[in-house]
């Protein structure tokens, strides 16, 4: 990251040592807010090269900015998580830590893919009730993805699973032995985008599309360059729980007896979540935010909010050359609500 950052490192409730990037801006008027990054990428993912960043504009709209390196994240040792680990022992950690090194007796939060779907089993098993704020990009509570996503995940994730522990884009660039440079064979075969390599082997590991993150023509070429670097290890663990949290259209515990979903009466804490989809999402289908909006909604009508993107698509959210003047400044309205 830039220099405008410190590191400071924390422990899950686990002993998995993560770690917090902290924006050193002057003088912040307003609380503190979390960032929190998708899998197989790491907290630099909300700073791409652009014109500004989201970061960036939190920094100038007076936020104390702090982006959590979370065990998904490619910055540290990989191993093998699911959601549920995630949500138990990092986030819970993270917030606690922001909320010790500030001083503050809450917090806001913006939360990305399975940063988002981990962050709000936190909340609903209670473990962050100092969160008053959520913006939450891409799913939450109720993942839906496309059918081919689908078949990907009941049929071709299970073959893979018996060659590989993990997948890792970077395999586009460097092909350490005979199963990843075949690997890397069947993605060059199956991916005719426009893309750069690496970027092709994002689109193969997730979601349907060509590509599936992202809408070519939202990216200039300086970020699809950096994007390059971005992408790395995912444990076939997670896809393993998310798999089985499709199939029942909520997030649930990673236990194949489980009953009752993370989709609770009432959230603890009760904090106001807004949520963005975009349409063209090829990865968690905009469906997804809908049906989270729909259920918090029934809850408590009128307090939470939905964006549907209808030029957007899944990362480009936070990664494309225009978010600054489309996206960026309608979460900064929602978060200063409140």
């Amino acid at each position: 990251m830039k220099s405008e950052f410190e590191t400071i490192e924390f422990t899950a409730l686990d002993g998995f040592k993560c770690n917090l990037k902290h924006y050193l801006s002057p003088n912040p008027s307003k609380g503190p807010i979390l960032l929190v990054h998708g899998a197989g990428v790491r907290a630099d993912i909300f700073c791409p090269p652009n014109e500004q960043n989201i970061v960036e504009m939190l920094a100038d709209d007076g936020y104390d900015v702090w982006l959590e390196n979370w065990r998904a994240s490619i910055d540290l040792p990989s191993t093998e998580w699911d959601l549920d680990v995630v949500a138990r022992n990092d986030h819970p950690a993270a917030v606690q830590k922001v909320l010790e090194l500030t001083g503050s007796k809450n917090l806001k939060a913006l939360i990305h893919c399975q940063g988002s779907t981990s962050f709000m089993i936190s909340v609903a098993l209670g473990l962050v009730p100092q969160v008053t704020t959520i913006v939450s990009n891409a799913v939450s509570l109720h993942p839906k993805v496309p059918g081919f996503s689908r078949f990907k995940l009941n049929v071709l994730v299970p073959i893979v699973h018996q060659m590989f522990d993990y997948l890792n884009p970077q395999w586009a660039k460097e092909a350490p032995d005979f199963k990843t440079k075949l690997m890397r064979a069947v993605v060059k075969m199956t991916h005719w985008e426009k893309d750069t390599d690496v970027g092709k082997f994002v689109s193969f590991t997730y979601g349907s599309g060509m590509p599936a993150l992202w809408e070519l023509e939202n990216l200039d070429k300086r970020t699809m360059t950096w994007i390059e670097d971005e992408f790395a290890a995912v444990p076939l663990s997670f896809f393993d729980h998310i798999r089985f949290c499709i199939s029942k259209g909520v997030l649930l515990p990673n236990d194949k007896e489980a009953v009752e979903n993370y989709a609770v009466d009432k959230l603890p804490g009760s904090p106001r979540i807004i949520l963005f989809g975009g349409v063209k999402n090829k990865c968690f289908l905009s469906d997804s935010q809908q049906a989270t909006f729909d259920y918090l909604e029934a809850k408590n009508p009128g307090k939470h909010k939905l964006y549907l993107l209808d030029e957007y698509s899944h990362l480009d959210v936070f990664l494309g050359k225009n978010s600054h003047k489309d996206i960026f400044p309608i979460m900064i309205n929602e978060l200063n609500q409140n």
